[in-house]
C-alpha cells in the first residue's frame, strides 16, 4: 500500500468522523437530522422528535 492509499483512507475516515460528530452535536442541540430545510412544521420526523421530548 502506497502512502497516496494511506492519505486516501485517512481522508475518507476524517470525513466519516466529522458526520457523525456533526449528527451528534445536532442532536445535542435539540436539532433534527432530517433533511426537511427548515419547515419543522410540515415535517413528520420532525414532528415525531418533538413529541418524544
Amino acid at each position: 500500500m502506497g502512502p497516496l492509499e494511506i492519505l486516501l483512507i485517512v481522508a475518507c475516515a476524517a470525513i466519516v468522523i466529522g458526520v457523525v460528530v456533526a449528527s451528534i452535536v445536532k442532536k445535542k442541540q435539540g436539532k433534527s437530522s432530517c433533511d426537511c430545510g427548515g419547515d419543522c412544521a410540515h415535517c413528520a420526523a420532525c414532528r415525531s422528535q418533538i413529541n418524544k421530548k
